[in-house]
């Protein structure tokens, strides 16, 4: 079952309340999206641990060949 943006971003919102977040679909399938987050809460972590932050968020919905998300590029840092 495909996933909608503002079900994405609700899912991350919940762990980053005062990010910047733009979801973008990019198939226009419901399956492969872009997320743009930028978020205090990045600041001193690498890309890989703020990354790791963000598909925790997602609450499993990307797991397994099952998962309600099939692909989701992430582009994630601290504000300028």
């Amino acid at each position: 079952m495909a996933m909608e943006a503002h079900d994405i971003e609700a899912l991350i919102r919940v762990s980053f309340p005062t990010a910047k977040i733009t979801i973008t679909d990019l198939a226009g399938d419901g399956n492969h999206y872009a997320a743009e987050v930028i978020d205090e809460a990045f600041r001193g972590m690498n890309r890989v641990q703020q990354q790791r932050a963000v598909y925790a968020a997602l609450q499993g919905k990307m797991d397994g060949p099952s998962g309600e998300l099939h692909a989701l590029a992430l582009t994630t840092k601290a504000p300028d």
